[in-house]
């Protein structure tokens, strides 16, 4: 077998090389594994420090006491994976998703999280401040975060502080915002189709062009938007009569314009007369 030494370029290792270096015990600190499929493997222990590891399928993997030190994990898939006791001070997690993923008692210190996805079944670090870490989830601290034409489809946002948020163009179908603070964010050209919207502030939010097809938008807040034109509710749930008065007295400029994506109006997808 060739060490791992030998290895200098910038090609990623097969998987069948990482599989060969894990049984003889070596390090694959530094290597490049770049968009590899490891899911479901048990690196428990190996040491990854500044590996490359963008883009990998991480899911199921066990990690549980790994060393992953300033490793680049930038959009890497770890959905349920163990990385319980894992060194990950310095990594990069940019976009990395985190979902169902098990934290317990790791080292995140000057780890870079910023847009990584979690949800409710991320187990974090006792004490780790996950909601300002710059992470997407469930109650995040997101108040003014650039997220503009961000894949966000499905996401757990509910309770989430995205006050002042720049969304345009975001992908937030399916997404559950329940209860989530959008006051004076900007949706524009977002795609919220179905999202789950209940309880939401949209307090002074911009909807210009946005698909609400089939969300649910019982109880929201409305006051003071700053515009909805070319915005589509076709089929919207959970619009109260007191809601639909406030968005059909809309300026009739806002209510005429068309969705340049459904091809529907404004005033037609409320039903407004």
């Amino acid at each position: 077998m060739k060490t791992l030494a030998a290895y200098t370029n910038p090609i990623p290792l097969s998987l069948n090389e990482i599989k060969e270096a894990l049984t003889h015990g070596q390090s694959l600190a530094n290597m490049n594994l770049q968009g590899i499929d490891l899911s479901q493997m048990d690196l428990s222990f190996a040491n990854l420090s500044s590996a490359i590891l963008i883009g990998i399928n991480g899911q199921g993997t066990n990690f549980q006491g790994a060393d992953l030190r300033g490793a680049d994990l930038r959009g890497a898939d770890l959905k349920s994976a163990n990385l319980t006791n894992v060194d990950l001070q310095g990594s990069y997690l940019h976009r990395a998703q985190l979902q169902g993923c098990l934290l317990s008692a790791a080292k995140l210190e000057s780890a870079k999280l910023q847009l990584a996805l979690y949800d409710s079944l991320t187990v974090w670090p006792e004490g780790y401040d996950y909601r300002n870490s710059g992470a997407v989830g469930p109650y995040a601290n997101l108040g003014g975060v650039f997220l503009n034409t961000a894949n966000l489809r499905g996401a757990d946002l509910r309770y989430a502080n995205l006050r002042g948020a720049y969304l345009s163009g975001a992908d937030l179908t399916g997404a559950n915002l329940e209860g989530a603070a959008l006051s004076g964010a900007t949706l524009q050209g977002a795609f919220l189709t179905g999202a789950y919207l209940r309880g939401a502030r949209l307090i002074g939010t911009e909807l210009q062009g946005a698909d609400l097809r089939g969300a649910d938008l019982t109880e929201v807040s409305w006051e003071q938007l700053q515009s909805i034109a070319g915005a589509d509710f076709t089929r919207a749930q959970g619009l109260s009569e007191s809601d639909l008065v406030c968005l059909c007295s809309r300026p009739s400029q806002e209510l005429g314009t068309w969705n340049s994506f459904t091809r529907s109006n404004t005033a037609t997808s409320l039903g407004c007369s």
